[in-house]
């Protein structure tokens, strides 16, 4: 962590104002701060959007007014802060600022995607983690759950969800998938050797991601999954009851700080629990 600093993204939605909840309970537990944050958008010169604005200003004020009232009940220092402008660009500009970016759901609960484009928009150019709390309630799960596949953003996450569970006394899942090679026709099945071999390369190129945590977490329970399959469904089905997942975001090349990995935007997508994108 940099600065202890938590910024949450404050809206009237259902979704935002769960994530305002979590993020007040992990700054309680971690004694970190929070940044409450509106965006109210830039005026386009159109008569009467004077009033319109300055009324979106005026409503935006006491819905941070009164996150802010929430968190210094519950003995958490909050800073409020209005910004004009795109959101998107507006909120990964906070991010900068932080060490860890708040966000609620802006997907549909009926899967539809007609919402969810900004939340992936912020989530690929943040500069910091964000975590995307969902709408519907996860009270009273456990544990927190890791996708891995041996990247950078892989290792990275891995260090986050340990240091995560740890802090929690809760068990860490690690989870990794493969595929056998594709081929260009119909094959009725694959070699049973070669998909034992898979599954054991596999298994030890997970066991060789997680070889550090014994050492840094003694103390943490430390489980494995590792299936042959689509990694968005294994994460999905594994983190059904966990309180948290974690996934790298793997956007590559000149645009990478904008892009998810498709895992990533997945997950987003179906949103299985509170879920920490981490580059």
């Amino acid at each position: 962590m940099m600065n202890g600093t938590i910024a949450v993204g404050v809206t009237d939605a259902a979704g935002a104002r769960s994530a305002l909840q979590w993020a007040i309970e992990r700054a309680v537990a971690r004694r970190e701060r929070l940044l409450l944050v509106s965006v109210v958008g830039s005026a386009w010169g159109v008569a009467g959007e004077e009033t319109l604005v300055a009324r979106a200003l005026t409503r935006a004020t006491a819905l941070l007014e009164y996150a802010a009232e929430q968190a210094r009940n519950a003995g958490v220092d909050a800073e409020i802060l209005i910004e004009r402008g795109d959101p998107v660009a507006r909120l990964i500009a906070v991010s900068e600022r932080a060490d860890l970016l708040v966000l609620g759901s802006d997907f549909a609960r009926d899967g539809s995607h007609l919402r969810g484009v900004r939340g992936v928009r912020i989530t690929a150019g943040a500069h910091c983690p964000v975590v995307v709390v969902p709408e519907n309630d996860v009270a009273g799960r456990s544990g927190v759950v890791v996708g891995v596949d041996g990247s950078e953003a892989s290792e990275k996450a891995v260090a986050f969800a340990a240091a995560e569970a740890d802090r929690t006394g809760e068990a860490l899942t690690a989870v990794m998938t493969w595929s056998p090679v594709p081929v260009p026709f119909e094959l009725d099945e694959y070699p049973q050797d070669y998909l034992d071999r898979m599954q054991s390369l596999t298994t030890e190129d997970l066991a060789i991601s997680l070889a550090g945590l014994r050492q840094d977490y003694p103390d943490l329970a430390v489980s494995t999954v590792v299936e042959a399959g689509y990694p968005t469904g294994v994460m999905l089905r594994t983190a059904r009851s966990a309180r948290l997942l974690v996934v790298g975001s793997h956007g590559r090349g000149p645009l990478a700080r904008f892009l998810l990995g498709s895992t990533s935007q997945a997950v987003l997508s179906h949103l299985p629990t509170v879920t920490a994108i981490v580059r």
